[in-house]
């Protein structure tokens, strides 16, 4: 077990050490940020597809509600802070109507995310009141933390954009904060509770466990975390658009996966730190690709289904390995 850990850290040094002579340090940072950023939005979703086993679409559609409705609070004149916070319960009431229509219309979960995405593009639309908002003139929790003397410390130690800095110091603050809240509240009763439905409902339901509330709960906290990484995101982006949440499945399944593979640590409670691992892996990948020449930026989402498809096939791969060395190991006896 030693000998597998050595090697896989060995494994992921060498990788990231051949990113960084072809990545400059701008990409890097830039990578970094994004991938704090979406680390949330990756932990939201890892609540319904890992916890509760449901494959929850609506997040294409409660990233862009968080984005919008903090943009258009901002731009309205409110507190960027409470901006910020009003567009994470829009996103819960967003996974709220997801749970109602599984858990009181019966409809499947795939089908009601589909549905609430759907639903969700013409209420954005609506919130937003217009295809995009842009929030470049404008005083945004990144403002606020670049005038910090720490942030302008590093701008000009490391030369990268002001919003950069200010973007991942602002997420070395957030993301810890929903990592722990989350912790304790999935080391409570309840949140073992919630755990149990995922894993078997029967048997939950046969405890006298309301495992409708619990989905549509899970789902409440899931388009929470996911609203606040789109909010978050459209201040680091300066600009809040209409379709900003196309992709975002994929790139959150990516990262789930890339942290279960590579930094997930079976025995322990730390999945939340694995996936924020994963985000930033992958955007770091994505870093890669876009800085080697022989790659075009159109290829970017081919590269990532690829990934994906790899990551995904890694246990596979890892089990006829293991197959085929015992067979050796037997013959060899």
């Amino acid at each position: 077990m030693k000998l597998n850990v050595i090697m896989k850290i060995v494994a992921i040094i060498m990788v990231f050490s051949l990113m960084l002579i072809v990545i400059d340090s701008r990409s890097i940072l830039n990578a970094l940020a994004q991938g704090l950023i979406y680390s949330i939005l990756a932990i939201g979703m890892y609540l319904t597809f890992r916890f509760l086993n449901y494959a929850d679409l609506t997040a294409e559609g409660s990233f862009t509600l968080g984005a919008g409705f903090a943009a258009r609070l901002i731009v309205g004149g409110m507190d960027p802070l409470l901006g910020t916070l009003f567009a994470m319960a829009a996103g819960m009431v967003a996974g709220c109507v997801t749970g109602f229509l599984h858990t009181v219309l019966k409809i499947p979960p795939l089908l009601s995310g589909i549905i609430a995405m759907t639903g969700l593009y013409s209420i954005n639309l609506r919130v937003m009141g217009r295809s995009n908002i842009s929030l470049m003139r404008y005083d945004t929790l990144l403002t606020r933390f670049e005038s910090l003397r720490p942030v302008n410390f590093l701008v000009e130690q490391t030369g990268a954009a002001v919003h950069v800095i200010a973007t991942i110091a602002l997420a070395a603050i957030v993301v810890p904060i929903v990592i722990i809240l989350l912790r304790l509240f999935y080391n409570t009763e309840l949140g073992y509770v919630v755990r149990a439905t995922g894993d078997n409902e029967a048997m939950a339901q046969a405890q006298g466990v309301n495992t409708r509330r619990m989905k549509v709960l899970s789902l409440i906290l899931s388009n929470g975390c996911i609203a606040l990484s789109g909010a978050l995101f459209a201040q680091f982006q300066g600009v809040a658009d209409v379709n900003m949440g196309v992709g975002v499945i994929v790139i959150g399944l990516a990262s789930i996966i890339m942290g279960e593979v590579v930094f997930k640590d079976k025995n322990s409670h730390r999945v939340f730190i694995a996936v924020m691992l994963g985000t930033i892996s992958f955007f770091f990948i994505r870093a890669f690709v876009l800085n080697v020449d022989m790659f075009d930026p159109s290829d970017f989402r081919l590269f990532t289904a690829l990934v994906l498809a790899l990551a995904l096939s890694v246990p596979v791969i890892r089990d006829k390995l293991n197959f085929g060395f015992l067979k050796l190991k037997r013959k060899g006896k």
